[in-house]
């Protein structure tokens, strides 16, 4: 008897941000906004299965789409009230994700300007292949 196995592969081609900061999201979400001069809009929440037997966790989400270059940018909150996106992460609070080829000056301009937000504590890229939940990020 023959035996076909399906393999999966994660589309893992993203750039992470993680960012600590103590700030409600879409406060947060307003203030990356103004630095970056960014277009964040909330979207339905970011949902992840943990069980098949129980409802998902919800994360909000927020979308902003670049046109030229294609680049799409997501704000996700890392926690909920009942736990964490990436648990490995857990003092991380939220995350960008960033969809498509940004190059390294642009990723530094981000990165820059996000660290001098007041309510940023810290903000720093993340390789997501190093993360267990890396499952958890694709949108």
């Amino acid at each position: 008897m023959n035996k076909t196995y399906l393999k999966l592969s994660l589309d893992l081609d993203f750039v992470l941000i993680a960012i600590t900061a103590a700030a409600k999201d879409y406060i947060l979400c307003h203030k990356i906004n103004k630095a970056l001069e960014f277009d964040f809009e909330k979207t339905d929440d970011h949902e992840v299965y943990y069980n098949i037997d129980e409802d998902p966790l919800a994360f909000s989400k927020f979308y902003y789409f670049v046109e030229q270059g294609e680049i799409e940018y997501y704000l996700v909150n890392n926690r909920n009230p009942e736990g964490f996106l990436i648990p490995e992460m857990n003092k991380v609070d939220f995350f960008i994700i960033i969809h498509q080829y940004i190059d390294k000056e642009d990723l530094n301009f981000i990165l820059t300007r996000l660290n001098k937000l007041p309510d940023i504590q810290v903000a720093a890229q993340i390789n997501p292949l190093k993360l267990k939940s890396k499952e958890n990020l694709v949108m």
